[in-house]
């Protein structure tokens, strides 16, 4: 099977999740009632199944503390320059600061990056996209939980993380992995039937918000028009972002090699993350469906970028 056939057959199966989302909302084959009780499995199950195994995983080592902080640094940058520019370009939309910050790593970048490139090297993006996963459920997250229910004190925020599922997976993950926990969990009599429950209710994560992505798409020449400025402004601003630390920082002041310039260009033209719409608030259905139609045009053009990107650069 050649690269092409290969891309086209990891990337299309996400298209097809978003579409089966949009045409169960015109056939009312599921109702909105059905729709919010499948975002409580992905939100309170099926993500933090993910997060935990992910982060008891990861490889932490000094060396990457550098892309660590770039990325978390940009990401905390991106969201001010959105919160910035919102009344200038989106004074009517809440949520712009949010679609300018934050990449969709999981359900998009190790799909394309993995097929493109091998899995053996998906370790590449995963030591790139470490900051930038502190900063999506440590200050985005939090972000949307300001916005969604109107928390404004220290206290009220600190609740809110710790009875969050998605912060109690990460922070068990994280001490799992330092402590070197991660062989006797996956090999115990219990704890790896355990793990395996986990990696079943991962494994539901991808197409149950993609899904509810694409549930939520009504995407018309209007949607189009009110997404392209998003996606334009965003894509203008990360350009010359991402050649400075793809050839100045990746190459030349850390020589960490090809496959840590292709997962970091793979990160920087991925769209916002397909987890905000989970984070909303009940109404509003303009807004949810500006954001829903925000992220689909975004990947389509982050698919068509990628594809660019891989006939210019086809190994690594």
């Amino acid at each position: 099977m050649d690269t092409t056939t290969q891309i086209i057959n990891r990337v299309l199966p996400i298209l097809f999740l978003i579409g089966l989302g949009a045409w169960i909302r015109r056939s009312q084959f599921l109702t909105e009632r059905t729709v919010d009780d499948l975002k409580k499995i992905a939100v309170y199950l099926a993500l933090p199944a993910v997060l935990f195994t992910s982060f008891l995983k990861v490889e932490l080592q000094p060396a990457y503390l550098v892309t660590f902080v770039l990325v978390f640094g940009l990401c905390v940058a991106l969201y001010g320059l959105g919160v910035w520019l919102k009344p200038r370009l989106a004074g009517e939309h809440p949520y712009f600061p949010f679609l300018m910050t934050g990449f969709e790593y999981g359900m998009l970048g190790v799909s394309l990056f993995g097929t493109a490139y091998g899995l053996e090297n998906v370790g590449a993006i995963a030591i790139i996209d470490l900051g930038h996963e502190i900063f999506i459920w440590f200050v985005f997250l939090a972000l949307l939980l300001m916005r969604r229910d109107g928390l404004r004190g220290p206290g009220q925020l600190a609740g809110a993380f710790f009875r969050s599922p998605v912060i109690l997976a990460i922070l068990a993950g994280l001490a799992g992995n330092v402590l070197g926990a991660s062989d006797f969990l996956y090999t115990g009599p219990v704890t790896g039937a355990l793990m395996d429950t986990l990696g079943f209710l991962s494994a539901l994560t991808v197409p149950l918000i993609l899904i509810i992505v694409g549930y939520g798409i009504q995407l018309d020449r209007a949607g189009i028009r009110a997404a392209l400025p998003v996606i334009g402004v965003r894509l203008a601003v990360l350009a010359p972002i991402g050649a400075v630390l793809i050839l100045g920082v990746v190459r030349g002041l850390l020589g960490l090699g090809r496959p840590f310039e292709a997962a970091l260009f793979t990160l920087l033209i991925l769209p916002p993350p397909f987890i905000i719409p989970l984070y909303m608030p009940d109404g509003g259905e303009d807004e949810k469906r500006y954001v829903n139609n925000v992220l689909t045009l975004y990947t389509v053009v982050s698919v068509a970028l990628f594809s660019a990107y891989l006939i210019l650069n086809p190994g690594l």
